[in-house]
């Protein structure tokens, strides 16, 4: 491993970056990297994460890999980063044909030193090819928090990276967060091998935020928003919401009002969003109102105030939310407007993601009766036993962390491509054992109208060689702008390593993870009510939190009010009329197959979609979210009783 210790880092600082003083924690573990050893950062948001991998991509050789789950905090550190003359990248969902081409040549050219991909990336058998031909000096994964299951946002691509890690042969790693506490920052440290020493905290008090939490009721948050918006000094500011449909509203009533406001989400084009994303930065008094898809990385520093219209879900996801005030360290206002209205919307999240049982049972015996090697399409095993994307993915982890499985480099099942000049042109420019080889692969391919598809394991199998030939092959024919090329179909490859003696016994502890993490996400939400109604120094309690002391700060609900506490109004109940219960039985008995459990019937009586749900268009009965207002938890225990009660009738 490259040791680069020499190298002046406030000098490159100052050159690059245009800063006279590294940020608290920056030196230290820009020392760490350019030593040659791992490290973690946990800085607050705004705490110049950024610059810790940023800086060694100008010393180390090679390419800087950073890893981002933030299409918004690729886009916007790349535009900074061009700006100052250092060459870096981003490859995602985003880049039309020509823009991927672009990436990938300027890759192989040695031309960039720093690349940002998304965790999936890693599922294109195309760029891990090309990775394992660069040297990657340094492999930065941001949102680090979400490899621990004890985190506020687990992603099980994340527990993978590592391995990629490997396989990339990095000679470091960094891994960055805003929101660890001690025992994510361990899970962190042990998947990423980092040394206690090369983990880096830094303080979570920043005295130009005052903290406000607002108890107020539902039929008052809009004139109260309004109010705060007109009474305080004008800035930009960001109102976070927890529906997609909440931005648009409150932002089509701001605007009413005189604001330049905008909603912003993930069910935006992406062409839309980056419209409003590029507005907002360049704004002096521009509001957006986003749900949590805005903000993550997002380089803004004057940002003056940060309302949460609803509660938002998590302490962790507070603090971020909050961080994005004041970056410029001028005084800065964050808001929440506690309802307890909110709260339903919110654990339906948690509860939504929670499989029934028979779902986890009949997936594990789909997967334990494909033989020792297999592979299979995340999205199917999904949609055939009702589960959601990211619960079946999560389930998979599960069984590799327990020993069942090992996971392979997923590949795609199938290819298609477009000529751009006529075959024989093509064909022209190579000559002997090429040209015979690309005469062959066309002839195995099936034309459409415009398009030629090739199933490439059957090509490969009828011609000899290799899947990674071909793969090759139609690359470089892709790169040379000879042919358009798109690949579908993601599959994942797994092996069996054991098989379970009891699959009933593994569904139940597979289960049993699912329900701990309902439970874990629910407990979450609820320390978010406790610090609105906390009798104590709220600043102080967030930072204990994380693992920092603070000193009651003076600036917060409870300081400011004269020390006192506030009171969440109470939860409003919502009846549940027996007659539901009558209406649903005609349902169930036309649809056994999926309302047979009792939290399948209480997802659907709460508007929770699930597979099953939408494919038999049950989302569309009257009956679908119609006590969406009403406590999940309530709701399930009267579907369990009364599901006890039909059987012991």
């Amino acid at each position: 491993m490259t040791s680069v210790a020499a190298v002046d880092s406030a000098a490159l600082l100052k050159q690059h970056f245009g800063f006279d003083v590294f940020k608290p924690g920056q030196q230290a573990v820009i020392d760490h990297l350019l030593a040659g050893r791992s490290a973690a950062a946990v800085f607050p948001t705004g705490g110049g994460k950024s610059v810790c991998y940023q800086l060694p991509a100008m010393a180390l050789p090679g390419v800087t890999l950073v890893v981002s789950p933030l299409i918004a905090l690729m886009k916007d550190q790349i535009d900074a980063l061009a700006a100052r003359g250092i060459a870096a990248i981003r490859l995602d969902s985003t880049l039309d044909a020509d823009g991927y081409r672009d990436a990938m040549d300027r890759i192989r050219r040695g031309e960039v030193r720093l690349l940002y991909v998304a965790p999936e990336r890693f599922a294109n058998e195309r760029f891990r090819q090309v990775l394992g031909q660069l040297r990657v000096s340094l492999f930065a994964i941001d949102e680090a928090h979400c490899i621990s299951e004890w985190g506020h946002n687990f992603r099980p691509d994340y527990l993978k990276l590592a391995g990629f890690a490997r396989d990339a042969k990095a000679e470091r790693v960094l891994a960055l967060t805003a929101t660890a506490t001690d025992k994510v920052l361990r899970d962190i440290r042990q998947v990423f091998d980092i040394a206690p020493e090369c983990a880096i905290r830094t303080g979570f008090y920043r005295p130009n935020l005052t903290l406000l939490l607002t108890p107020v009721e539902r039929r008052e948050r809009d004139a109260q928003l309004l109010a705060r918006l007109r009474q305080r000094e004008p800035g930009p500011a960001i109102v976070y919401v927890t529906l997609q449909k909440t931005a648009e509203r409150v932002a089509r009533d701001l605007a009413a009002a005189g604001f330049d406001a905008h909603a912003y989400h993930a069910g935006m084009k992406p062409e839309k969003r980056t419209e409003v994303q590029d507005r907002f930065i360049q704004s002096d008094c521009g509001v957006v109102v986003a749900t949590i898809a805005f903000g993550m990385g997002i380089d803004k520093a004057d940002i003056r105030s940060v309302y949460h219209y609803n509660l938002p879900k998590s302490l962790e996801s507070y603090s971020q939310e909050i961080g994005r005030a004041g970056r410029d360290g001028e005084p800065a206002i964050c808001e929440t407007f506690a309802c307890p209205d909110d709260l339903g919307a919110l654990e339906n999240f948690a509860y939504g993601d929670t499989p029934t049982l028979d779902a986890v049972h009949a997936m594990i015996r789909d997967v334990f009766s494909q033989g020792v090697s297999f592979d299979l399409s995340h999205h199917t095993l999904a949609s055939t036993h009702d589960l959601r994307m990211l619960v079946a993915r999560t389930l998979l982890t599960y069984l590799e962390l327990l020993g069942h499985l090992e996971g392979g480099t997923p590949f795609y099942a199938t290819y298609r491509f477009r000529p751009l000049i006529p075959s024989k042109d093509i064909l022209a420019t190579f000559q002997g054992d090429r040209r015979e080889f690309l005469t062959a692969l066309f002839k195995q391919a099936d034309k459409a109208k415009v398009w030629f598809d090739v199933d490439v394991d059957v090509a490969a199998r009828n011609l000899s060689t290799s899947r990674e030939r071909i793969i090759a092959a139609l690359d470089y024919l892709g790169e040379k702008q000879m042919l358009i090329v798109e690949a579908a179909g993601v599959r994942h490859r797994y092996r069996v390593l054991e098989q379970p003696q009891d699959l009933a016994a593994l569904a139940k502890k597979l289960h049993d993870r699912t329900l701990n993490r309902e439970a874990s996400e629910v407990q979450r939400l609820q320390q978010v009510v406790d610090l609105v109604e906390l009798d104590g120094c709220q600043v102080a309690a967030l930072g204990a939190y994380f693992g920092d002391h603070c000193e009651p700060c003076g600036h917060c609900s409870w300081c400011l009010s004269g020390r006192k506490p506030a009171k969440l109004a109470a939860r409003p109940e919502v009846p549940i009329d027996d007659g539901i219960w009558g209406q649903l039985e005609p349902l169930r008995r036309s649809h056994p197959e999926i309302l047979s459990d009792p939290r399948a019937v209480a997802r659907l009586l709460c508007g929770i979609s699930t597979p099953w749900l939408t494919q038999a268009k049950l989302t569309r009965d009257p009956l679908f979210a119609r006590l969406e207002d009403a406590p999940f938890a309530t709701v399930l225990r009267e579907a369990e009783s009364r599901s006890a009660a039909a059987m012991m009738g």
